[in-house]
């Protein structure tokens, strides 16, 4: 029963996380005009707290006797054993101490005689990576790729219709498939107003639920928004 009340949860979180963002992925069978965030939380964060707790409730306690009964034998086989290991430990370290001194003057002899050679690779390889890396970026700023067309398309849908942070958007695209890097250009291609945005997701966020003002602080900062612009959100929504 306890495992079906965990499948439960993780269900019921999944949802109440993808509803965050999509009302209408999670709500399809709500009337049009209850496809809201707040109704996402309340159905599915209530869901989440019921199966959670029921989870706790219905998982069978650990035998303390059953425990302290096996770690009294495991503490007293370890202690047999670590008699029996002591004897061929001590003639193990001194064959080992002899073999280590002996391969530690070799390989330092053998490091002598590579040093110059592995230096020089180095530095042809560092010369090599240098240079590919410039015509890398000298390319990179010659010409914007399809993938990063088109991941700015899809940030500003995304800003069409709801607040993000900065890292808050990236970690968005790159949910949606991009790469890092062209999720991190699109999102600095675009002009966007993060303290605006912040102002937008604070009162969003005050339109379905209750705040303090530190707690709705630590939840912008939570979307990814800096401790400057959550403070200069939550004062212009005069919390």
């Amino acid at each position: 029963m306890d495992s079906l009340f965990l499948i439960l949860f993780f269900i019921s979180f999944l949802a109440f996380f993808i509803g965050m963002i999509k009302p209408n992925m999670v709500l399809s069978w709500s009337p049009e005009a209850k496809r809201k965030r707040k109704h996402v939380a309340k159905y599915y964060g209530i869901g989440t707290v019921v199966f959670f707790t029921l989870f706790a409730i219905t998982t069978p306690p650990t035998s303390e006797s059953a425990v302290k009964s096996e770690q009294t034998e495991k503490e007293e086989a370890e202690e047999e054993d670590n008699e029996a290991v002591k004897e061929e430990e001590n003639a193990k370290k001194e064959a080992e101490e002899q073999a280590k001194k002996e391969a530690e003057e070799q390989a330092k002899k053998e490091a002598e005689e590579k040093q110059d050679k592995i230096e020089a690779e180095e530095q042809a390889k560092k010369e090599a990576e240098e240079q590919a890396k410039k015509e890398a970026e000298e390319a990179a700023r010659n010409a914007e790729t399809m993938s990063q067309t088109q991941a700015v398309k899809m940030a500003e849908d995304y800003l069409n219709y709801t607040a993000f942070s900065r890292t808050g958007l990236i970690q968005q695209l790159e949910f949606e498939g991009f790469s890092n890097a062209d999720a991190t250009y699109a999102v600095d291609k675009i002009s966007v107003d993060w303290q605006a945005q912040a102002v937008q997701m604070a009162q969003d966020y005050l339109d379905y639920t209750s705040f303090s003002r530190s707690g709705l602080i630590q939840q912008l900062e939570f979307e990814g928004f800096s401790n400057a612009d959550a403070t200069y959100a939550v004062d212009e929504v005069g919390l």
